[in-house]
């Protein structure tokens, strides 16, 4: 009977010790990385040939090296077939979190849901996903931001001028959304007689300005989606002579000093390394297990002389 009695002795103390070593081992994915490891950020950048881009890159990296965390740079080369790639790749070296700034909105969808299945969490940069599941969205209000251009160039203007809407990449929301709001605001004011993309590119913005003037000789105005098309534009102007006011987009340092030397009329303020700034804090902050907004603004400015 004594012997019978040790064996359940020796059963109890095995379970007790088994449940202790379970309950022990149970803490979160996310607690774990915040006691024990460095938390990896994977960010999928649209191109890092816009100093626009390289500001808001600048401005996470920042970020996370004050906070502690591993950054992952890929650089999509404003290619959304290699966006898609660098994803699948940042998503095989294990991160815990991918930020994504889209080429286009519609392609990253795909990359998006590739995430999601992986679970790993995603936070679009700027520019945001039309698929697939995202915890957060950085970026400041590109429609607000059109509107504003529009509501200024109108004021230099006057009712009836003819313009030039210089368009950025076709699908991304930046470009439909900064259009979107400059034309509510110049409903009824300003006449758009030429509309094209030239992809946020500053040699495209040349060209393409260059052609449009052969084609409308009177236009007295330019919104830009962004200041890399703006400066282009504004030396097809510059060759041609004439004055015609120009708004550009994203307030980089060669806006600012065109728009302080008076040749640009003025610029958007999106201050990218802010977006930056935030977009590695809400990381964090979702890994911590913080409740994070959907939604993170950045605040407007427009730059103007």
């Amino acid at each position: 009977m004594k012997k019978l009695n040790l064996l359940f002795a020796a059963f109890a103390l095995v379970f007790v010790l088994a449940a202790c070593s379970l309950e022990s081992g149970s803490s979160s994915k996310a607690g774990d990385k915040t006691l024990n490891d460095t938390m990896t950020i994977g960010f999928s950048i649209s191109t890092l040939n816009n100093p626009f881009f390289v500001t808001l890159n600048e401005g996470a990296k920042v970020k996370a090296a004050e906070l502690g965390a591993k950054l992952t740079v890929a650089d999509a080369q404003d290619n959304a077939s290699k966006q898609t790639s660098d994803v699948e790749d940042l998503i095989q070296q294990g991160v815990d979190l991918l930020l994504i700034n889209p080429v286009d909105s519609a392609a990253v969808a795909s990359a998006v849901e590739a995430a999601n299945a992986a679970g790993i969490p995603v936070i679009t940069v700027d520019r945001t996903s039309e698929g697939g599941e995202v915890v957060s969205h950085i970026a400041s209000d590109n429609a607000a931001g059109g509107v504003l251009a529009g509501e200024y160039l109108a004021e230099l203007l006057g009712k009836g001028a003819k313009i030039v809407e210089l368009e950025g990449v076709p699908g991304s929301s930046a470009a439909r959304d900064r259009g979107e709001g400059f034309n509510k605001a110049i409903d009824g004011q300003l006449k758009v007689v030429a509309k094209q993309t030239a992809n946020f590119n500053r040699a495209e913005g040349l060209t393409v300005m260059e052609n449009i003037l052969q084609a409308n000789p009177k236009v007295v105005g330019v919104f830009a989606h962004n200041d890399e098309m703006a400066l282009g534009a504004l030396e097809a102007i510059e060759a041609s002579g004439k004055d015609i006011k120009v708004i550009g987009f994203d307030a980089t340092d060669d806006a600012q000093a065109a728009v302080k030397a008076g040749t640009m009329a003025a610029t958007v303020a999106q201050k990218p390394d802010e977006i930056g700034f935030k977009a590695v804090e809400t990381a964090i902050q979702y890994l911590k297990g913080e409740t994070v907004g959907a939604s993170v603004p950045v605040e407007l400015e427009l730059i103007k002389k």
